[in-house]
Parts: structure tokens; sequence; C-alpha cells
């Protein structure tokens, strides 16, 4: 009995061992490497990467360009056309100044009308004599008006200097277009206004000569009809005079 009964626990127990063997075997997660399925991962990540790094260098090539078109577009902080205006209102205002004969063609068409013309003839002496002292007066005040003018200019020179100075360094060191053409149209002006002075003192003077000449033109006139008037005195009369008398 006891033998039988110990067969069938064996039988029972081989028979146990079968039924786990055949059964499902328990549930588990399997990872398969697929060496084309990574390459191919491994290529899409670079180019993305590759991408991120194009538009961020791309940002930065904008923000460069935004810069440098603040740059361009940045006004120059210095400004010399209020001292320019200044010198050439000093300079217009000693032209204005003119004595007598101004910087004016009706002025002048009534002067060489009245003035500096032939000499009358039918004027009396003493206003042959008015006549002349008046060119006279006009002359000396042409000169004087042209040495005002010419002191007025030699005044700017300083000033002048300085803006040139600051002008030129002002465009060496612009940071944009922009700064360098207002400076360079800045130093264009402050060439005109130099140049608007030598216009000035060449006037100035070319006035006080043209008057002088037109005085002693004037002058050479009235002494040939002063001449004239006293050789044909009829008071007087010519005869011999005898310096000297014999014994």
């Amino acid at each position: 009995m006891v033998a039988r009964h110990c067969h069938r626990a064996a039988l029972f127990g081989a028979a146990a061992l079968c039924f786990s063997l055949v059964a499902d075997p328990a549930p588990a997660q399997i990872v398969v490497y697929d060496p084309t399925n990574f390459s191919q991962n491994v290529l899409t990540a670079a180019r993305e990467l590759q991408q991120i790094n194009n538009q961020i260098q791309s940002l930065a090539n904008e923000a460069q360009m935004l810069t440098n078109q603040a740059r361009n577009l940045a006004s120059l902080p210095l400004s010399t056309l209020n001292q320019l205006q200044t010198t050439i209102q000093k300079t217009q205002s000693l032209l204005s100044q003119a004595q007598h004969v101004a910087f004016d063609v009706q002025q002048i068409e009534s002067a060489f009308a009245t003035t500096y013309g032939s000499a009358s003839t039918s004027a009396s002496s003493s206003g042959l004599i008015a006549t002349a002292q008046t060119r006279w007066r006009n002359s000396v005040a042409a000169f004087e008006d042209s040495l005002k003018v010419q002191a007025g200019v030699v005044g700017n020179i300083s000033s002048n200097g300085s803006a040139m100075s600051s002008l030129t360094s002002a465009s060496q060191t612009a940071t944009g277009a922009l700064q360098a053409a207002q400076a360079g149209n800045q130093l264009l002006a402050l060439q005109s206004q130099q140049l608007s002075d030598l216009v000035a003192v060449v006037a100035a003077k070319s006035r006080a000569d043209a008057l002088e000449q037109s005085r002693i033109t004037a002058t050479e006139a009235q002494g040939q009809e002063q001449y004239r008037r006293f050789s044909t005195r009829s008071g007087y009369q010519p005869g011999n005079v005898t310096m000297f008398h014999g014994n």
C-alpha cells in the first residue's frame, strides 16, 4: 500500500512539472535594437540641430544688421550751423554799413550821375569844390568800410578754425554713414562761409578802389573845367613884365 501510494505521489509530481513546462510564460517587455532605425534617428537629430544653429546665426545676423542700421541712422551730435549763420550775419552786417555809396545799384547810378560825372559847366566854383569834397569823403569812407570788413573776416578765422577741427574729428570718428555725411555737409558749409567772407573782402576792397579811381577821374574832369573858366576870364590882360631895371 505504501509503495502504491508513493508511486501515485510521484506520478502526480511529474504531471505537475509537465503542466508547469507546458503553461504560457509570464508576460515580459523585450527591447529589440534596430541599427538602421538608430542611424536614421541620429541623422534626423543632427539635421534638426543644424537647422537650430542656422536659425540662431540668422537671428544674430539680423541683430547685427539692425545695430548697423541704427548706427547709420544715428545723427551727428555736433552742429556748427548756428555758429556759421552768426558769422555770415556779422559779415553781412558790415557790408550793409557801407557809407554814402552803398552796395546798391540805384545809389551807384545816382552818385555817378551827380557826383562822379562830367564837371558841370553851369555849376559855381563853390559847387564844384563841394562836389569834390563829397567825392573825397566817399573815398575815405569806402576805405574805412573795406578795413572794417577785413577786420571782421580776420576775426572769423579763429572760430572757423575751431569749427573745422571739431568737424574733422567728428567725421573721422563717425559711427555710421549718416554721421559721416552730416559732418561732410557741415565742412562744405564751413567752406562756403569762408568763401563768402572772401567775396565780402574782395567786394569791399573793389568798391573802395573803384570809388577812388572814379574820384581821380572826376577830379581831372573838374580840373579841366576850372582851367577853361580861368583861361576865358575877361578881366585877364596879358602884358610884358620887367623884372630888373638897368642903370
